[in-house]
């Protein structure tokens, strides 16, 4: 269960609505390649999670006929779709099962090159009787044991991209995982998480999963203490020691509401979240901004260039539509009831599906945190591909807290 627990949190910190919660009502479908004999993750995702979908990949004929039985048994047809797929098949055959996309896959590879490789691993160890391998040859053994395998679902996801939000998998040893993560680096992907799963008192596994979107998992979610630094992706998570939270509160939003992006500050809970489109801290981008404000001041004091007033309907129309854009910035920056800015509560129960999102691209995403308590500020890497970008505003902030709020050094992680 552990598996699907991780895999839970890389989908929620992940979400639409950067809560790095759970959302009971969002609908997820995933994969499971070679689901065995139990189809046991499906059977698992199914019963923690009511709006979780299944599609499960089998190849051996006897395991498929078992993992059927096992659908059937617990009345999960509508929510579990076994296929009988054939070795020299896609492992993500997304095409021929009329899938369009996916939130995630997962996979229990086979963790042995050959018979021998798996007679020579139990050699090795003293193993108590239950603890024997019992499964399917074809579940035990294939070319390049787990790492060859993944490898697999690397390339193809080289070619299906984004329409699998997390390709993920379980590996046998540590060292798998380094030949993984080298190769999806090799491959150009960007964001990545790993981890290591307990399976009773001695056994470990390592999960390791990929995304070629922007959503990037909390911090806790896509590193692990137990494994090498080369491996763990770039921290999403950023601290920066204060002495006065109520000083840094008002700088903080004071620092973001004066840059060029999208940014929405919650007094309440003294947490803001903002979208750039590039780097707009930097003294250049502040100059440019300046200077681009000072032709816009000219523009409107110069009698030649000034325009008549707007009529009030127009002007109407316009502050109409303008806080219409600032709801719909709201709302896709993740605001949750009751924590807005301002005060009003009219407007909860106002869903306005027809609203347009904004398709403006997004370089760098955050959240940040003011904690009262622990005297610390908090960044959170939400969007983006950029890990210079991420750490280049981290670093304007810990300049902009500790001029006045007597902040300290900042640290990743």
């Amino acid at each position: 269960y552990n598996y699907i627990r991780w895999i839970q949190d890389l989908l929620d910190t992940t979400s639409d609505n950067y809560t790095d919660r759970y959302d009971p009502d969002r609908e997820v479908i995933g994969l499971d390649v070679g689901t065995g004999a139990s189809c046991i993750y499906p059977l698992l995702g199914t019963a923690a999670r009511p709006h979780w979908r299944f599609h499960a990949t089998e190849t051996d004929d006897l395991s498929y006929t078992f993992a059927r039985a096992n659908i059937t048994s617990n009345s999960l047809h509508s929510r579990i779709r076994l296929h009988h797929t054939q070795l020299s098949a896609p492992l993500l055959p997304l095409d021929s099962l009329e899938v369009p996309r996916l939130d995630f896959c997962m996979c229990n590879p086979p963790f042995y090159s050959s018979r021998t490789d798996m007679a020579a691993s139990a050699a090795s160890k003293s193993l108590p009787p239950l603890a024997v391998c019992t499964g399917a040859e074809s579940e035990m053994v294939c070319e390049g044991g787990d790492v060859g395998f993944v490898l697999r679902i690397v390339d193809e996801s080289c070619l299906l991209q984004s329409r699998v939000q997390w390709y993920t998998s379980m590996l046998g040893k540590l060292s798998s995982v380094d030949t993984v993560v080298a190769r999806l680096k090799e491959v150009g992907v960007a964001n990545w998480a790993v981890g290591a799963l307990r399976a009773g008192a001695k056994t470990r596994r390592w999960v390791v999963g990929w995304s070629w979107q922007d959503r990037r998992p909390r911090n806790d979610v896509a590193r692990h203490p137990q494994l090498p630094l080369a491996v763990q992706p770039f921290p999403t998570s950023y601290t920066i020691p204060i002495l006065h939270a109520d000083v840094t509160c008002g700088l903080v939003h004071a620092t973001l509401d004066a840059l060029d992006l999208r940014w929405q500050w919650r007094p309440s809970i003294a947490t803001g979240v903002g979208f750039a489109k590039a780097n707009v801290w930097s003294r250049a981008a502040r100059r440019k901004a300046a200077m681009f404000a000072r032709q816009r001041n000219n523009n409107t004091t110069d009698p030649a260039r000034t325009l008549a007033p707007a009529s009030e309907p127009v002007k109407a129309m316009h502050d109409g539509k303008k806080a219409e854009a600032e709801d719909r910035e709201m709302q896709e920056a993740g605001a949750e009831d009751g924590e807005g800015d301002d005060d009003d509560d009219d407007d909860d129960d106002d869903d306005d599906d027809d609203s347009d999102a904004d398709n403006d691209p997004v370089a760098l995403g955050f959240k940040i945190t003011v904690g009262a308590v622990d005297k610390v500020v908090e960044v959170r890497w939400l969007q983006g591909r950029d890990s210079v970008l991420f750490e280049s505003f981290c670093g304007m902030l810990r300049r902009a807290v500790s001029t006045v709020a007597g902040a300290g050094d900042g640290s990743k992680g």
